[in-house]
């Protein structure tokens, strides 16, 4: 480690000697990212090119000999490469390069198979589920559109959503749709329209392409932003034959940015044909059920009770009438039972009476204590008695 003090400080000669020291450590290393700013020099040996990272804005001056480059050539525009390289540090100039030895361009078989681990990845995550999608506004009040530049993705999403709901609003972000800079530029777009609560749901559009066209939107990067977002996500890349996994992250899937613009909001005619399709019903129900109830009216009025309403006063009468006399005839059979059981009941008195013993002449021993004489033991010699007799009492002695 370098140490140095204000007092004793070093030469710059020192400082970049040191710093190449440093990196000459590193050795080679294999790189991988989009190549671009391919140049080529008339007569030169050396060809000087710009590495892009594929999912940040970031990018590496590499250099290399002519006849590495031809080894690869010809390279496709924006071409996903590996390169063996070493990094260069020049002190004379304090200038920083990579000197690449050797290039392979990334197949699309391989890049298929890491799509293919990145999908069996996310799925196992779960980002793919239904229960995690949200469902989309029935009429938004903005729609956030991620489009290419002056593209013809973003004509036909604005003028088919235009032409269903003339009113509706767009906040449109005009971004790079392929290449290195795409995955930063729509993520940085995403954010932004993201964070808006006037944005109800996002439309990711852009036309159809290659596969190598079409690789930012299977970026992971991406996928998890658009997994992390609040708003609605509609993923509106290619064709219908384009499947790109952000059609399996997003909320909704359209197969061309034309049904992405169907999707976004409804059809203003039919919602009009359908307010009045419910206005027809609703007349229908109110004046089947006025005429129901005007119905029910008339047969109530032609009832006998309505039409002679008197006639439940005179029924009414005669029936009480007949309780009436009823009521009187069975008090008064009543009344006779009861004279006669009385009658019977006095007859049973009379007869079980002791005066009518008396009137037959017999008489009735008491003593003076009122108690009955049964026998004439109970009575003593000179006990003065009294004797009752059908008329009247007297009082005797005992001899």
């Amino acid at each position: 480690m370098l140490e140095t003090i204000s007092e004793s400080p070093v030469p710059v000669r020192v400082i970049s000697e040191a710093i190449g020291d440093y990196l000459g450590r590193l050795g080679p290393v294999w790189i991988e990212g989009e190549l671009s700013e391919v140049t080529v020099r008339p007569g030169a040996q050396m060809v000087f090119m710009k590495l892009r990272d594929t999912s940040a804005d970031m990018s590496i001056s590499i250099m290399c000999h002519k006849s590495v480059l031809s080894a690869v050539e010809p390279l496709p525009q924006n071409a996903r490469v590996v390169m063996h390289s070493k990094v260069s540090w020049y002190a004379k100039n304090g200038s920083l390069s990579f000197n690449v030895k050797e290039i392979r361009q990334v197949g699309i078989g391989e890049l298929l198979a890491r799509l293919e681990a990145l999908k069996t990845q996310l799925a196992s995550e779960g980002l793919f589920d239904d229960d995690r999608k949200k469902q989309l506004p029935f009429l938004p009040k903005s729609i956030g559109l991620i489009c290419g530049r002056n593209s013809d993705a973003e004509k036909d999403v604005v003028a088919n959503a235009t032409r269903r709901w003339p009113s509706v609003n767009f906040e449109i972000r005009e971004v790079a749709v392929q290449g290195s800079a795409a995955v930063v530029e729509v993520s940085a777009a995403l954010r932004e329209l993201d964070a808006n609560p006037d944005v109800d749901v996002i439309v990711i559009t852009r036309g159809g392409g290659s596969f190598e066209d079409l690789l930012p939107f299977s970026d992971e990067s991406l996928l998890r932003l658009v997994a992390d977002c609040q708003t609605p996500i509609v993923s509106a890349i290619g064709h219908e034959k384009d499947s790109p996994l952000l059609d399996l992250v997003a909320d909704w899937r359209a197969s061309t940015p034309t049904d992405a613009g169907k999707r976004v909001v409804p059809d203003m005619q039919e919602e009009l044909q359908k307010i009045s399709q419910l206005r027809e019903r609703s007349f229908r129900h109110l004046h089947n059920r006025i005429e129901f109830e005007r119905a029910k009216i008339a047969a109530y009025l032609d009832r006998p009770v309505l039409k002679a309403p008197h006639t439940m006063v005179t029924s009414r009468f005669d029936l009480l009438q007949n309780l009436r006399d009823k009521a009187a005839r069975s008090m008064g059979h009543l009344i006779a039972l009861g004279r006669e059981d009385i009658a019977q009941l006095s007859t049973s008195i009379r007869t079980l009476s002791p005066q009518a013993t008396l009137d037959r002449g017999y008489s009735v021993v008491q003593k003076k204590d009122g108690a009955v004489v049964r026998s004439a033991s109970e009575i003593t010699a000179g006990e003065e008695l009294r004797v009752r007799l059908a008329q009247g009492e007297a009082n005797v002695t005992a001899n």
